[in-house]
């Protein structure tokens, strides 16, 4: 996966202060990874646990394996909140 720059004229436009948005969308990455951790979570306690001894952890499980694989193919999630920040689907106010 290779690392693409982010124009932050870009961002610029979508706020009125760039380091708001970029707080927001930190914000947002964070909520982001707290649900892959939850799904993932949820996905593994779904897979029976292999038997063997408990001395030798080099025991792959392939179900494990490939949900691990998944999960890594994704998006991260500062890229997905970054992404969502110029489309437009992020929206932030102050407390009042």
């Amino acid at each position: 996966m290779g690392i693409t720059p982010i124009d932050l004229r870009s961002i610029d436009d979508k706020a009125d202060n760039i380091y708001e948005a970029i707080i927001a969308s930190a914000k947002r990455a964070r909520q982001i990874n707290d649900e892959n951790k939850i799904e993932f979570n949820a996905l593994i306690s779904t897979i029976p646990e292999t038997v063997g001894d408990e001395e030798s952890e080099d025991i792959d499980n392939p179900a494990q394996l490939k949900i691990s694989q998944e999960m890594e193919k994704r998006d991260k999630p500062h890229v997905q909140a970054l992404n969502e920040m110029l489309d437009g689907d992020i929206e932030f106010s102050y407390k009042e």
